[in-house]
Formats: structure tokens, sequence, C-alpha cells
């Protein structure tokens, strides 16, 4: 056969892969908001069962207690970044020339933050779950850390001075 006909004969036809859904009643609608709202509670608490993949495992809990159990620069960005951003719909050339030079400074501070993160909770795993992997705990940390504390999921089980 020519190549054109034997590629015409492997091709099928895109079918779904699944049965269509059945329609929806309003019960239907509304258990399953209650089960979403059920697994969030249970997430912002900590709960195993009801964390994501990623916040996962006792390295990431660990992770997560060594970054809630400090007040950090970092913990402010959120707050400075609304503040550069209406400053720079101001349109303010004396602004403008502060505005620049401060998002750098910003950056640097959260990198110099990070590599502090990092050390500190390469050193803190070793101690507490030796053998455990760090890998991936520095962004995971570091995300946290930037996030304002009161939206965090999972919410902080450690008050800060508290040992993690």
């Amino acid at each position: 056969p020519k190549r054109s006909e034997a590629q015409a004969k492997r091709r099928q036809p895109i079918t779904k892969s699944r049965a269509p859904a059945a329609p929806r009643t309003p019960q239907d609608k509304a258990k399953a908001k209650a089960s979403r709202a059920t697994k969030y509670d249970a997430m912002k608490r900590g709960e195993a069962w009801a964390l994501n993949p990623r916040d996962r495992g006792p390295t990431r809990a660990l992770a997560r207690d060594f970054v809630d159990s400090k007040r950090r620069i970092s913990e402010y960005y959120m707050y400075v970044l609304v503040v550069l951003v209406a400053a720079v719909f101001l349109r303010n050339k004396t602004e403008e020339t502060f505005i620049s030079p401060l998002v750098l400074v910003l950056v640097v501070v959260i990198l110099a933050d990070a590599m502090l993160i990092r050390r500190s909770l390469t050193k803190l795993i070793a101690e507490r779950l030796p053998g455990e992997s760090a890998r991936g705990l520095t962004l995971y940390a570091v995300m946290r850390a930037l996030q304002i504390r009161r939206f965090r999921v999972p919410a902080p089980r450690v008050q800060p001075g508290q040992k993690p």
C-alpha cells in the first residue's frame, strides 16, 4: 500500500474516553459544594488527608513550621508591592526615580532572605529528618514566606517565636 493509504488505515476517529455526564440536579451541586467546603476547611487546618500533593510529607510540614516560626522581611513583600503598584500609576517624575531602585532593592532583599532560608532549612532537615531529601524545599519555603501570614494555606501551626 501507498504511505497515504497506510496512514489512513491507522487513523481512528476521536472519541470521548468517558461516558457523558448525567445532568446534575441542584441536590448534586449542593452536595459537591459542601464536599469541597469540607475539604478546604480540613486543608486549612492542615489535616493530612485533605492536603494537596505539594504540601504532603514530614519535610514539607517542617518547612512550613520553620517559615511560620519567624517573622521575615519577605513577609511584608506583598504590602510593599501594593504601594509600589499604586505609586507607578501616579506618574510623578520624582517618585519614578525612587521606584525603580526600590524594586531592585526589594528583589535583592528577597534573594538574600531566600538564601538564608535555604541554609537554615537544609541544616534543620538534616538534623531533624536525617536521610530525607530536601529537594524542592527552598522554593516551597520561600513562596510560603512571601505570602501574607493570614492567607497561608494550610494555616500556620506555630506562632512567631516558637520553635518549629
